[in-house]
């Protein structure tokens, strides 16, 4: 029996972290790192299913892809493969440096990543509004250069300007069935990657991708409540969650109740490209029957766990 299941929600940011070195080499040391901190985890008894993010590397293969297509006419890629590719390759990335963590540490267990399907509503009005961002930050006058060449931008949260996608809201995980048959068979289960691959029914049922990402918090709470894990951990870049952001009176939360969560993202406290849709999968869990929530950064994730650092989030 699996007696305490957590889903360790991995920021695609928070394995990039230097933006101006975002090499792949720093990739892997952050990687590392990461699964480090969820041996330790599993050594202390904890039954962990992984998600990630994949922003930062989306925009870079997108990036990629528009300057062959330029350069070299060579063709560019759907992004429903992007975020396959993502999938594949981060999730190689974190098994890798699990299954080497593990082994340190005398534990014997397999991590396996699992290529992950979402399915979303192609009515979804996020279509119509584009939030999510992807790839690396740039200056606004570098993001004047690209919305000539037609991409949508914003700022995000004070750090740069990104491309914005369509971010629709996550309904069913399509492989929910093998994710928790491999789970309930001992498996570290990597999914989800980038918040799944968003895909529909066509006119005569066929799954199709659509261009269009998941944010990655929300499709971890979906996934948390469906195992009904015991918690949902955001890694992320901060150690706690702040009100009154990267000003004088920014003041760090140790703990929220759902209703003290609610009135803050009422108050705008939470920068919508940034914390917001964190604060908003946490309360999710918690409001539909998830026993707790916890945010903070990846060197602190077993010290919040022993309740020393990062933002609870809790019922009341």
């Amino acid at each position: 029996m699996i007696e305490k299941l957590v889903v360790v929600a991995i920021g695609g940011n928070s394995l990039i972290t230097d933006p101006q070195n975002p090499g792949i080499a720093r990739q892997w040391d952050a990687a590392r790192e990461t699964c480090r901190h969820i041996a330790d985890m599993i050594a202390d008894g904890w039954h962990v299913v992984i998600t990630h993010g994949n922003g930062p590397q989306v925009g870079y293969i997108m990036r990629r892809g528009e300057i062959a297509k330029r350069e070299a006419n060579i063709h560019d890629v759907p992004l429903d493969l992007i975020v396959a590719d993502t999938q594949g390759s981060i999730g190689y990335m974190l098994q890798q440096a699990l299954d080497n963590s593990l082994r340190r540490l005398g534990i014997n267990r397999t991590v396996a990543t699992i290529v992950t399907q979402v399915r979303i509503d192609p009515n979804d009005p996020a279509f119509e509004n584009p939030t999510k961002p992807i790839g690396g930050f740039m200056t606004e006058s570098e993001s004047e250069e690209f919305k000539a060449d037609g991409w949508q931008m914003i700022e995000d949260a004070g750090r740069g300007w990104r491309r914005v996608v369509a971010s629709p809201v996550p309904l069913q995980i399509h492989e929910i069935n093998a994710i928790q048959a491999l789970m309930l068979s001992g498996y570290v289960v990597i999914t989800c990657g980038g918040g799944g691959i968003p895909v529909v029914r066509n006119e005569v049922g066929s799954l199709r991708g659509v261009y269009a990402v998941i944010d990655k918090d929300r499709a971890s709470s979906l996934l948390a409540q469906t195992l009904r894990a015991d918690l949902l951990l955001i890694s992320t870049g901060v150690e706690k969650v702040s009100v009154n952001f990267n000003t004088p009176q920014q003041r760090d939360l140790d703990q929220l109740t759902l209703i003290e969560a609610q009135d803050h993202i009422l108050d705008e406290q939470f920068a919508k490209g940034s914390m917001l849709p964190k604060i908003e999968a946490a309360v999710d869990f918690v409001q539909n029957g998830g026993p707790q929530a916890i945010i903070t950064n990846p060197e602190n994730l077993t010290r919040a766990l022993n309740g020393e650092t990062g933002t609870r989030i809790i019922p009341g």
